[in-house]
């Protein structure tokens, strides 16, 4: 009887496709010219902006650091992907602190890599120690690497 049961439950849900790190996962900081930056400031990026493979980051504004990646296998409406942030402690201005940020973020099928970063844009952000950055599809864990930030 278990066995019926177990094949009707089977049939009746459709599979979620998993989607596959291919090839090397980039890391490190994505260079830019621009070099004094205010707070709230941003430069726009192009997506294939050059990553010098790194895993210590200048604790300063405009620093943003990161991975990209390419993933096989997606389609847009399968299990979106987890990107999750732990840092050593950032404290916005309301006083709140915050050991981990966490982004979901949907998959599209179309684009050709990935790409899950942190941008130093307000002084709070920027705090020296151990930040890791995980990307995940459900409970599986996709990619990880921890960067060192550090005073100048």
């Amino acid at each position: 009887r278990w066995s019926l049961v177990a094949s009707l439950f089977a049939i009746g849900i459709p599979a979620q496709a998993q989607v596959e790190v291919v090839g090397p996962v980039e890391y490190g900081i994505f260079e830019t010219l621009k070099d004094d930056f205010q707070p709230g400031e941003r430069v726009l990026s192009r997506r294939d902006q050059p990553i010098r493979q790194t895993a210590e980051v200048p604790a300063r504004l405009g620093s943003k650091f990161g991975l990209r990646y390419r993933l096989a296998g997606k389609r847009e409406a399968d299990t979106p992907l987890t990107l999750l942030y732990l840092t050593p402690g950032v404290v916005t201005p309301d006083g709140k602190r915050h050991d981990k940020f966490e982004v979901v973020q949907s998959l599209v099928p179309d684009a050709e890599t990935d790409v899950m970063a942190f941008e130093f844009t307000e002084a709070h952000e920027v705090v020296t120690g151990e930040w890791r950055l995980m990307v995940f599809q459900g409970d599986r864990k996709l990619a990880e690497r921890t960067f060192q930030i550090r005073a100048q």
